[in-house]
């Protein structure tokens, strides 16, 4: 696999080609995530609602957000998401990958993304036959056209359906660079060639146990005490004079025994 996205782009047709070796698990797999993600839309739907009256209360623009990514076989879709971006993001840029504190993230979106809540809608999208709970992530197309020439093998990882978490979003960060699609790619690989049901429950295991993580650190930044620095900003912001010197004066015995307060 490290070999094969290492050769030299005039070799990349010679690459030998990712595939499932369990094909009798795929079918079995569609059906069972699609029981999964339809008892999953029943109970997160609340959440849903909740999270999109927000948005749309607390920044200009729709709840929903909607992108055309690519799926299996290079099929493209439509993706559907909770927006977290202010309204029209990319209209200056054109496509772009997100930055670490993208300024483009509102508030509540960057909560959205911390517990993954944006995440909820693309469930519709399993039910629409375009996606599984898991599998590599889908890409846009716009990147996937320049990808495909520069990373060996970069079109394998579409020879399953793309999912809501899979091995390489938990064991790596979101993609910056195009190096780390070439990381995120060996896993995606890896997990297109040996798919199988004990891998499939290993991963939502995990990734249960990550989400419920998530939404903990998030619960307890919002009931955190708060710091010293807090404090102290507030303490010198009202010109609060220090004291060089201490305020009670320090006797020496000599000093007590000479006081009138020690004579009776």
């Amino acid at each position: 696999m490290t070999i094969a996205l290492l050769l030299p782009p005039q070799m990349h047709a010679k690459a030998q080609p990712f595939q499932p070796r369990l094909q009798w698990y795929l079918p079995v797999k569609f059906m069972a995530e699609y029981v999964v993600a339809f008892v999953l839309l029943v109970i997160t739907a609340p959440i849903i609602l909740i999270a999109a009256a927000i948005v749309r209360l607390t920044s200009p623009g729709p709840a929903f957000f909607s992108q055309t990514r690519v799926g299996k076989d290079q099929k493209e879709f439509t993706i559907i998401k909770l927006r977290t971006m202010v309204h029209k993001a990319e209209v200056l840029t054109g496509p772009v990958w997100s930055k670490p504190n993208d300024c483009r993230v509102t508030r509540v979106g960057a909560f959205l993304r911390d517990t993954h809540i944006d995440e909820f809608p693309q469930l519709f999208n399993i039910l629409r036959g375009e996606m599984s709970l898991i599998g590599p992530r889908p890409e846009r197309p716009e990147f996937v056209s320049t990808l495909q020439h520069q990373i060996a093998n970069y079109l394998d990882r579409s020879n399953v359906r793309p999912g809501i978490t899979g091995l390489a979003q938990l064991k790596l960060p979101p993609d910056y660079h195009i190096d780390d699609v070439k990381h995120k790619l060996a896993f995606d690989l890896y997990y297109v060639e040996t798919v199988s049901p004990g891998l499939d429950a290993r991963i939502c295991l995990f990734t249960a146990l990550r989400l419920f993580s998530e939404v903990a650190k998030c619960g307890f930044k919002a009931i955190q005490l708060p710091t010293k620095e807090t404090v102290d900003r507030l303490y010198h912001s009202r010109n609060v004079e220090e004291f060089d010197e201490p305020i009670f004066e320090e006797f020496d015995e000599q000093s007590i025994e000479d006081s009138d307060l020690c004579s009776y």
